[in-house]
């Protein structure tokens, strides 16, 4: 999909960099670990997306720049924060939440090399292959440095030591219906993007189910 996007605008893909996979969870005042426990709550989130989803289960979110996070939490705008768990110590949310709870695994999408058609035609076959395997080993490399469960339990422990109570994960049954409510609003998005969006839609969630 990424290879034809960046078609129409004259560029060619060479591999690129898959976005390692975090734990993202409910960064709370309060000990909240299921959907029933939100109802009532306020949650900071950080797409419209994500707003729509948690307004379709009946909770309450609002989009809050990472940078107007903390100050959020602290002040009572906010009572939990849906945030990359695995790096919440690099805003310091020890500091004005006291419990968190494991809702999904997170990656963003990958972050694509790109060059111009016209650039990439002044190359010559050896510049060309270079380039084209320098993008797909540092593809692979990240590939496989993306999913650790290691650096998860590390990063959990440091929190822990932090100060933060490790909540039970989410149940499956809350999980299921989180993700069902994300897929129904991206497939309103994408309805209203076109014929292309809706295409776009399908590979994916056809892709993930499989």
């Amino acid at each position: 999909m990424y290879d034809d996007g960046f078609e129409k605008w004259g560029i060619h893909t060479v591999g690129g960099v898959v976005a390692p996979i975090f734990d993202v969870g409910l960064h709370c005042k309060d000990p909240i670990h299921s959907l029933s426990d939100l109802q009532g709550k306020k949650v900071r989130v950080w797409s419209r997306h994500l707003v729509d989803t948690f307004d379709a289960l009946g909770i309450s979110a609002q989009v809050i720049p990472q940078n107007d996070m903390y100050m959020a939490l602290q002040t009572g705008v906010v009572d939990c924060a849906y945030y990359l768990s695995t790096v919440a110590k690099t805003v310091s949310l020890q500091e004005v939440t006291e419990y968190e709870s494991y809702l999904h695994p997170w990656a963003a999408a990958p972050w694509i090399f790109g060059i111009s058609e016209r650039t990439l035609g002044r190359l010559n076959d050896t510049q060309r292959q270079a380039l084209e395997e320098a993008g797909q080993e540092i593809w692979v490399t990240t590939r496989e440095l993306a999913v650790d469960p290691e650096r998860e339990a590390l990063a959990r422990a440091e929190r822990e030591s932090l100060g933060i109570t490790i909540l039970p994960a989410f149940s499956e049954e809350d999980v299921n219906t989180f993700v069902t409510a994300a897929w129904s609003t991206w497939k309103t998005m994408a309805e209203s993007a076109g014929e292309e969006g809706v295409h776009y839609y399908n590979t994916v969630t056809q892709a993930l189910s499989e």
